[in-house]
């Protein structure tokens, strides 16, 4: 296993990525449109956050992109880290990959001083939402609906 920055020349390589574990797309949009989720993976931000001091990882198992994590720097508070995303490959899952991975990127913020990492998780996702209590995050009593997609989301917290 091997983690290292991915770059928005691979854009390409994240794109299949999304095509060959559609999973988490599926689950919480209906569809998957690889091509431009992973143009968003090298876009997006939360709130307040400037896309380019996010820090957006990959995850290789046998030379084979088996995870994508993006962590921003800036939300809610200036000095919190927010992981947006962290998908791993169903090929990848049950092995301790995304332990690992979480732990990485945990490991980033803390060189940045961040108090907190958050994420937010979806009702849709009850298997995800036990693997980040299980990771040690916490509710923070924030819920939103969305009305595109009408699913919840709840915000989630780790003291670092």
């Amino acid at each position: 296993m091997r983690i290292r920055e991915l770059l928005p020349s691979e854009t390409a390589l994240v794109a299949q990525f999304f095509r060959e574990a559609p999973d988490y797309w599926l689950l919480a949009e209906g569809r998957v449109d690889a091509r431009h989720k992973a143009q968003e993976f090298f876009t997006d931000a939360p709130p307040n956050c400037d896309p380019a001091e996010s820090e957006r990882l990959g995850l290789f198992v046998d030379h084979r992109l088996s995870g994508v994590a993006e962590v921003a720097y800036g939300f809610p508070e200036p000095g919190d880290a927010y992981l947006g995303m962290m998908i791993m490959g169903p090929w990848a899952q049950g092995a301790g990959h995304g332990k690992a991975f979480l732990a990485h990127c945990e490991a980033l913020a803390r060189k940045r001083h961040a108090p907190r990492i958050y994420l937010a998780v979806i009702d849709r996702n009850p298997r995800g939402r036990a693997f980040w209590l299980r990771e040690g995050f916490n509710p923070t009593g924030l819920r939103r609906h969305d009305t595109e997609h009408d699913y919840w989301v709840e915000r989630l917290v780790k003291p670092l």
